[in-house]
């Protein structure tokens, strides 16, 4: 069996219409198989053809990216199987091992991050025009927003006028999976930054209801907020590269040293496997040293 184009977009086709995936799986799926359409280049699909791609990959790619590319081949293959157009997934007589370095969320420390406050809300007192007053009252909000509430950059950047409620002061949250939960405004410096955004955002007219959005009234992008947080490292001078997803980390993390439950950090983070959220579960080397100094049991002996 050769994989050709044709079968590789009418399963891309049956993807996006039948198994109605997310377009940023469709988008990796797409990827991850036109990466090995291109490299078994018309060859006869054999073990020799996969265990080369997987060394292939392996010097090439994380772990976790070479994973990611298996798995689309794992599932393309099984669904030629089920469509008859192959008698057995090559797939399934290969056997691949991961060595993997466990990684620890990485989080900005409390002094950076007072640093980039400080900095936003002095821009904010020296703006004048009305697009500079916009421009930094939403630059505050969405940082406030991401470690006031660990929201995912997505979820942020496609927050709708209606679902932040005002009134009760709460966000109405559509997570991963289009699965909803609720977050309370809970800090008033947050609040209010929302507060003084939406009173200048709602005047200006657009075609969709978009809480943050660019200089062309559109939407608010992901690489948008990340440029803007890059920027803002320079103009602090922070000593690393700070991005939207570990004011995620920072959010989660504080909580657990704060002795939060972790369910309720689940919960807060959307994350469906508690699983998932016990990666936050590392002590940070500053926790560990005001435990190590203050509880440490040699401290109860006394003679």
């Amino acid at each position: 069996m050769k994989m050709t184009q044709a079968m590789l977009q009418d399963y891309l086709s049956y993807c996006a219409k039948q198994k109605r995936l997310d377009p940023k799986t469709l988008k990796a799926y797409r990827i991850d198989l036109e990466q090995f359409y291109h490299y078994a280049k018309n060859q006869e699909i054999s073990n020799e053809l996969l265990n080369n791609y997987i060394r292939f990959l392996h010097e090439r790619f994380r772990p976790n990216s070479t994973k990611r590319k298996l798995a689309s081949l794992h599932a393309y293959f099984h669904y030629e199987y089920r469509c008859d157009t192959i008698t057995i997934n090559p797939m399934d007589k290969i056997e691949t091992s991961f060595r993997q370095c466990k990684q620890l969320p990485r989080t900005i420390p409390l002094c950076q991050l007072e640093k980039m406050y400080r900095f936003l809300y002095e821009q904010k007192s020296q703006s004048s025009s009305s697009y500079a007053q916009l421009c930094i009252h939403r630059d505050i909000a969405v940082l406030e927003l991401l470690l006031g509430s660990g929201l995912r950059i997505s979820e942020l950047c496609h927050m709708e006028m209606h679902q932040i409620n005002f009134h009760e002061q709460y966000i109405r949250i559509l997570g991963k999976g289009k699965k909803e939960r609720i977050l309370q405004i809970g800090n008033d410096t947050l609040f209010q930054a929302l507060l003084q955004y939406h009173s200048l955002r709602k005047g200006i007219e657009t075609r969709h209801a978009y809480f943050f959005i660019n200089k062309f009234h559109e939407r608010l992008s992901e690489q948008s907020v990340r440029n803007r947080i890059k920027q803002l490292c320079m103009s602090i001078h922070a000593d690393e590269n700070i991005t939207p997803h570990m004011f995620r980390h920072t959010f989660a993390t504080l909580l657990l040293e704060e002795d939060i439950d972790i369910r309720y950090i689940q919960h807060m983070l959307g994350h469906s496997s508690i699983t998932t959220t016990q990666i936050y579960t590392h002590i940070s080397s500053t926790k560990q040293a005001d435990i190590l100094n203050h509880k440490n049991p040699r401290n109860f002996i006394q003679f």
